[in-house]
């Protein structure tokens, strides 16, 4: 897993390019490409191949230019990766909320972020709540996200903290079904195969009368989930717990 955060660039450079302000005066020839090109072929790459693919090499190939004139652009790949995470967020859709329950709201909240990052996995790896890219993208899905919880009743302290729980719960499962997923294509096996295989393994070495809770709700859980974890499952389980948990704050 990367080891790359948002966050860790120059805070300065990076300000400067989240909002469209050059980094320094620059002279010689117009240039070719613009910031925007260069953030979307980085995107396509990390789509394709996944953010180690992510270099400024390949990304100054994407675009067409030399490697040094991509740096003239961005200083380098911890800035390059705030912009493309901004970019998303940017790019996210937004409908405007009406009369809709709190709850109703934080369920399209959190969806919305899960369809995100399914589409763009990568970014369970390096999506830091601490240090997000304070961008455009990350500031119109902040004050959009905020507004989930209008009349709920909370302070706004407690507004963030729900958004932040909230959110929390959403990269968690989605980084726990995209470690499932890839374990399923690294090992060219599904769930159901995996299981299969070492039954015979597991039948002496799961005595029901040492572990009768483990093999007795396993079973269960296994035939009711198909597999000893279900993504879906998980998600409807744990997103429920969520807003239960948020109810009883903001109903208390």
């Amino acid at each position: 897993m990367s080891s790359e955060r948002t966050g860790s660039g120059e805070p300065s450079r990076t300000l400067a390019l989240l909002w469209g302000e050059p980094l320094a005066p620059r002279k010689g020839p117009a240039r070719s490409i613009t910031v925007t090109q260069i953030v979307h072929a980085a995107l396509s790459i990390a789509d394709e191949s996944g953010l180690g693919a992510v270099t400024m090499r390949a990304v100054a190939e994407r675009v067409g230019v030399s490697t040094m004139s991509v740096y003239t652009y961005v200083p380098g790949k911890p800035e390059l990766l705030d912009l493309m995470v901004d970019a998303l967020y940017l790019g996210m859709e937004r409908m405007p909320w009406r009369d809709e329950r709190w709850r109703d709201r934080a369920v399209a909240v959190a969806e919305s972020n899960r369809s995100l990052l399914e589409t763009h996995p990568w970014m369970t790896e390096v999506a830091a709540l601490s240090r997000p890219p304070l961008g455009p993208g990350v500031m119109v899905k902040y004050e959009h996200e905020l507004a989930a919880f209008d009349d709920a009743g909370l302070d706004d302290v407690d507004v963030d903290a729900a958004l932040t729980f909230l959110i929390g719960f959403v990269q968690s499962h989605c980084r726990a079904a995209h470690d499932a997923e890839r374990a399923t294509t690294d090992t060219a096996m599904s769930d159901a195969q995996w299981w299969e295989a070492n039954q015979p393994i597991l039948a002496r070495a799961f005595d029901p009368e040492v572990y009768p809770r483990a093999v007795r709700i396993g079973a269960a859980a296994g035939e009711a989930q198909g597999a000893a974890w279900s993504a879906d499952g998980a998600w409807e389980f744990g997103l429920e717990r969520v807003l239960d948990g948020l109810a009883a704050l903001i109903e208390r």
